[in-house]
């Protein structure tokens, strides 16, 4: 089986289930660390001419992630794509099987067992709080409507301000984010690296958790841990 992925998440999820299949994967696919791969451009600007060289046998993909032009070209090469969509903490679960199972896994990993037993469990948050999630600034933009990382913090007990939002990713002034007045402020270290001296100072007044963009974002074995890190850096905001 030859795999090109052109997405992080689901590279690391190959790699680390079927070991050897992968044989290709964008600049961004940052885990593992050791993934020996040919490297086909970034996610929004793949090129083709040397994926379709690697003559893979599957490529997959996201539909947020990637771009349909990108992809419609790879299937007139003859490629098969196979495009995901993850909304959600069910869906990703939903996907990652498909996607395993498509690149020969015999069975459900261990991580993936682990990962949906840990987010069966109740939110960590004793009391639900409302939070803005900030994830570029210079226009400052958050979280809106209906993305994975928000249905990731309603279920660890976090209304994000902006979940019926229009825009999946509004751009707000960061005027109109302190207005808001939430409980605190999420701040994850992608896409924007959010830290402690570039993020927080922008919110006077109101806790901050700086969390992980892998974590929060991404769907794949790091979702094992994610609740239980997630949970923590929350908790430790809101005292």
């Amino acid at each position: 089986m030859r795999v090109v992925s052109l997405v992080p998440s689901l590279t690391e999820a190959v790699a680390a289930t079927v070991p050897g299949v992968l044989v290709g994967a964008t600049d961004w696919c940052s885990h593992p660390a050791d993934l020996d791969v040919v490297r086909i451009g970034g996610t929004k600007n793949p090129a083709v001419d040397r994926i379709v060289a690697l003559a893979p046998e599957l490529v997959i993909a996201n539909e947020e992630e990637n771009r349909e032009p990108d992809l419609s070209a790879l299937r007139a090469a003859g490629l098969r794509v196979l495009v995901t969509e993850v909304r959600d903490v069910p869906q990703a679960f939903h996907e990652l099987a498909r996607v395993l199972d498509a690149c020969g896994a015999p069975s459900p990993p261990h991580w993936l067992t682990e990962a949906e037993a840990a987010w069966a469990a109740p939110p960590p948050l004793a009391e639900p709080r409302t939070a803005v999630v900030p994830i570029w600034r210079r226009p400052w933009m958050v979280l809106g409507r209906d993305t994975f990382a928000g249905d990731v913090l309603a279920r660890l007990g976090v209304d994000h301000l902006h979940a019926a939002h229009p825009e999946r990713y509004p751009r707000i002034p960061v005027e109109e984010l302190r207005a808001a007045a939430p409980d605190l402020v999420v701040l994850p270290d992608e896409p924007y690296r959010f830290t402690a001296d570039d993020g927080p100072e922008a919110f006077p007044g109101l806790p901050c958790a700086l969390v992980s963009g892998r974590h929060l974002t991404w769907y794949g074995p790091s979702l094992a841990e994610a609740r239980e890190a997630l949970g923590e850096a929350l908790r430790a905001a809101c005292r």
